[in-house]
């Protein structure tokens, strides 16, 4: 007969209590990882995890936003010496890779309205400590990705700002040349008013600024400008940077996609022609479809924003409008559509970053467990995975952009060494859960979680990157099951409770995986495998390995 693939709410609850008494009193299962003496289960379990490094592409990336992460000489600023002196932090949590906002000269907070391509804010510090910064990454395997903004600069840029001075002094009835100012072909100029365009102060052209008129939109088809990026690239590769973060891609050229996606053919096949492994991912943010679309020019990753924000798949997984089948489903077929469009992409799932509301505002009534298990199945997901600063110790922040990027909340005290200012503006974000000195020993705090979370992911490299194989007799709303496996590395099976309620999930028809090997929990209830039977505590994840 057919077995009910699970026991519900109710009698889940008293069967896992059943089975944990049962499992105390048995010396068998005593001496099994499923029956643990800590009372946070996967802090003994996954103990015996071991790193798996892989010198590729598929990474656990974490982003920083240099202004508010931490202050190294007390003016309030976060700076490159700052995050040198917390790498060791980034690699205890399980972090491969690291992407900066930008670091080149600006007089905006952000930095996205660049001065000069070729230096260093002097805010965050100098060129030697951006190539100490490189160098101390690279004896602890940590690639640094740097974000390039080409779709504009600041107003003023040497570039604009010798433009700007040379169409000043042009005669009004004289057409401009490039044989006497380059810097004319770097922009958009125009002598009519046009949608999109700013006046141009002491004269009478206007210049594409479509984000803001203090950022000129770059002319992408200038020669001039190709040749410029290719050197800016060239630089930068040279100091050790691994690859560059895109801002914008689907903004390079307004309303035509076509070219956006030209100029990305250009720049990815220019990138790897000076290094042949320089990674490049791409913030689209727009739809699945769209996304797709942009992966026929051959970049790495493009940033999955359907899983992603308050709007996202996660969220909603986590507030009940979607269920565990449709989380795992969601993967499958996004994963089949990109891979129609490039073979060898690799996603880059991520759930917040530093246009978001932080998570741990997604849900009023959660006191953890939600928040954490959303960015776990994010972590989970195959690709090379972003996770932005704070979110690891549930930080808050929403509302104006300045919210969102508030200092590291490394102490309650703001005098602690490193703390930071945050940005001007900002108004008053009170956190919901404590600062890292205060979770940092709790084993089942937020900074702890995440650890374990990336510390499975490490230990399995199809994790990320492998492929799914759902069983969907085992998949509902509040459970799923489900097989990674890339071909090379071992596979495993995930199974996944994402409801607020104990459930009991039968593994008969997953006979190959009978040995419980990591779990992610979000209580001190365990996760119990007895007889081909697993008992899953709200919020929990179990990972599944052969004998």
């Amino acid at each position: 007969m057919n077995f009910p693939k699970k026991i519900k709410s109710v009698f889940c609850a008293l069967l896992a209590s059943a089975v944990l008494t049962a499992c105390t009193d048995s010396k068998e299962t005593a001496d099994s990882p499923s029956a643990v003496s800590s009372s946070v289960q996967m802090m003994e379990l996954n103990s015996s995890l071991e790193n798996v490094y892989i010198d590729d592409a598929y990474r656990n990336t974490y982003e920083i936003f240099p202004y508010s992460f931490c202050d190294s000489n007390g003016d309030g600023i976060g700076d490159l010496q700052g995050i040198i002196s917390k790498l060791d932090y980034i690699q205890d949590l399980g972090f491969t890779g690291l992407w900066l906002t930008p670091v080149h000269p600006s007089d905006t907070y952000h930095k996205y309205d660049v001065d000069d391509y070729y230096a260093i804010d002097e805010e965050f510090g100098t060129m030697a400590d951006y190539e100490q910064l490189i160098a101390e990454c690279k004896k602890r395997n940590i690639r640094v990705y740097m974000d390039l903004v080409l779709n504009h600069t600041s107003d003023t840029n040497e570039w604009f700002v010798k433009a700007h001075e040379y169409l000043k002094e042009l005669p009004g009835d004289w057409e401009p040349s490039v044989d006497y100012c380059q810097y004319f072909d770097y922009y958009n100029f125009s002598r009519e008013a046009k949608d999109g365009y700013a006046p141009l102060a002491d004269t009478n052209w206007y210049y594409e600024a479509r984000f803001w008129n203090e950022m000129p939109d770059l002319n992408l088809n200038s020669t001039y400008v190709r040749n410029e990026i290719e050197n800016i690239m060239r630089f930068w590769l040279d100091k050790g940077v691994s690859g560059f973060r895109l801002d914008a891609v689907t903004s390079f050229f307004t309303g035509d996609p076509e070219s956006n996606k030209e100029f990305l053919r250009w720049l990815v096949s220019t990138g790897k022609a000076i290094k042949s492994d320089c990674y490049f991912v791409g913030e689209g943010w727009t739809s699945r479809d769209e996304i797709a679309s942009y992966y026929e020019s051959g970049i790495d990753s493009l940033f999955n924003f359907p899983f992603a924000d308050q709007s996202g798949i996660l969220c909603n997984l986590m507030r009940g409008s979607y269920g565990a089948e449709d989380y795992v489903n969601a993967q499958i077929s996004s994963d089949s559509l990109y891979r129609s469009k490039n073979p060898d992409y690799v996603d880059a799932p991520f759930y917040t970053n530093h246009d978001m509301g932080r998570s741990a505002g997604y849900y009023a009534l959660d006191q953890g467990p939600a928040t954490k298990m959303a960015y776990a199945l994010s972590i989970l997901m195959s690709g090379n995975t972003f996770v932005y600063y704070g979110e690891e110790l549930g930080m808050k922040g929403a509302g104006k952009d300045e919210n969102k990027r508030a200092p590291m909340y490394w102490s309650a005290d703001p005098s602690y060494e490193g703390m930071c200012a945050g940005p001007s503006g900002m108004d008053e974000v009170k956190m919901k859960y404590p600062s890292y000195e205060e979770q940092k020993d709790d084993d089942l705090s937020f900074v702890n979680y995440f650890r374990q979370a990336l510390k499975i992911r490490n230990a399995f490299p199809s994790i990320a990157r492998g492929t799914i194989r759902a069983n969907e007799v085992l998949s509902d709303e509040e459970t799923a099951a489900y097989e990674k496996s890339d071909g090379t590395h071992e596979p495993v099976l995930i199974v996944i409770n994402v409801s607020d309620q104990p459930e009991t999930v039968d593994l008969s028809s997953e006979a190959g995986y009978s040995k419980l090997s990591a779990v992610l929990n979000t209580s001190e209830e365990a996760v119990v495998f007895e007889n081909g039977t697993v008992s899953m505590p709200a919020y929990s994840i179990a990972v599944f390995t052969g004998d």
